[in-house]
């Protein structure tokens, strides 16, 4: 039994932190074996928030997931044939990245579409998040994630308890979240084993979830 996992990057840096530390879980997620992974980064992607116009609620047709002619047009069949989705974000201001924000609200076509209604109900979501500093705000990105999930009607997982939030995994990009960083290391996050712990400890859960599910589906 094959599982596919999709990976959301939603910062605005390519190859970031963020990027780095969602690849950490995906890699954990492939070694439960029969798994196919994908990343897909928003960065340098045009992804428009969603205008309400309600397109979706009375004219969406097969195929045709939105109005908007973005590069959600690409990713909406992705998401569809995905068992199971890892969202990350770097923490902005206490909450999520706009990246993400507006992609999560792109989701509605998946709540309230006319063809597409219902169709990420009971797929598994894992929720990541990386902050600069500790008690930035780290808990309420990947809250805000898990309320997407649970408004789509999917599963959301954690990692094992002890290793991060109950709401996802969890990495600090600055030593210890002290704010302190060497301006010659991009990537700060690898070196938060306790964070990569728990970003390989959620990508396994998502995979062992996803695999139950679908083995009594």
């Amino acid at each position: 039994m094959e599982i596919n996992i999709l990976g959301i990057c939603g910062s605005p840096i390519k190859g970031g932190n963020a990027e780095v530390f969602l690849k950490e879980a995906l890699k954990a997620a492939e070694s439960g074996g029969s798994v196919k992974t994908e990343l897909i980064p928003l960065a340098g992607k045009d992804i428009r928030d969603c205008r309400h116009c309600n397109w979706c609620v009375t004219k969406q047709e097969e195929g045709k997931f939105c109005a908007q002619n973005d590069d959600m047009a690409e990713i909406f069949p992705r998401i569809l044939k995905a068992d199971a989705l890892l969202l990350a974000t770097p923490v902005y201001i206490g909450r999520l990245s706009g990246y993400l924000a507006c992609f999560t609200d792109r989701l509605r076509v998946f709540t309230h579409g006319k063809v597409y209604r219902g169709k990420l109900r009971n797929k598994v979501g894992g929720a990541l998040a990386v902050g600069w500093q500790r008690g930035g705000g780290i808990e309420t990105a990947t809250f805000s994630i898990v309320l997407a999930f649970l408004t789509l009607e999917m599963i959301p997982v954690a990692p094992d308890f002890g290793l991060g939030s109950p709401f996802g995994a969890t990495g600090l990009s600055s030593q210890g979240g002290t704010g302190k960083f060497d301006r010659t290391d991009k990537l700060g996050v690898l070196k938060d084993e306790f964070g990569i712990r728990g970003a390989h400890s959620l990508g396994k859960r998502v995979t062992e979830v996803t695999k139950l599910l679908k083995a009594g589906g």
